[in-house]
């Protein structure tokens, strides 16, 4: 079944927009697309957008090592170093902190319709996204590198089954969305 999906490039695509699609239609659901939520999670007073996507990773991790279990997928961790995820983070918060969306929640709120996260989000991620790409051979080796740790998950890091890094995460996970409840945030 893995190798037949492999060879249909169509397939992955369909089955990647549908999945997409889904995604966005339970943002939109939840109301992390609207600006206010946002602005509410970053001020520390909303935990709605903490408490969607702690839910979409939970759901995303059980569900992915699932497949994995049972063959139905492989998994092929990209290289990463602490540089990219400094430098990601930092880049990342900056256009949050600014724009109020994150990748995600602008795709949910250009479907709404909304014309900041059409104009100010789509534009911010292609030109972004344009800036990276034209500097990232001048960047790549001297900064991005740095702290290089290779493909490695938790798992290998741990030198233990990805399960037993998969479901203590998993219960630490829904016991913070437990304690948020119980804390009204």
């Amino acid at each position: 079944m893995l190798t037949a999906l492999h060879q249909k490039k169509g397939l992955q695509l369909v089955l990647g927009l549908t999945a997409g699609l889904f995604f966005g239609f339970f943002l939109q659901k939840g109301g992390v697309t609207q600006y206010d939520v946002i602005l509410g999670q970053l001020l520390l007073k909303d935990f709605t957008v903490v408490k969607i996507m702690l839910s979409a990773v939970i759901t995303g991790m059980l569900g992915v090592h699932l497949m994995r279990s049972l063959k139905l997928i492989r998994l092929h961790p990209k290289p990463g170093s602490w540089a990219t995820a400094v430098w990601g983070g930092i880049f990342f918060g900056i256009g949050f902190a600014v724009l109020g969306y994150c990748p995600g929640t602008i795709a949910g709120a250009v479907g709404n319709g909304f014309l900041d996260a059409a104009v100010g989000g789509l534009a911010g991620i292609v030109a972004g996204a344009g800036l990276f790409a034209s500097i990232y051979g001048k960047i790549q080796k001297p900064v991005l590198s740095r702290g290089d740790f290779g493909e490695k998950t938790l798992s290998d890091l741990f030198h233990v089954n990805a399960w037993a890094v998969v479901l203590p995460a998993a219960l630490i996970l829904v016991l913070i969305l437990v304690l948020l409840e119980k804390a009204g945030l």
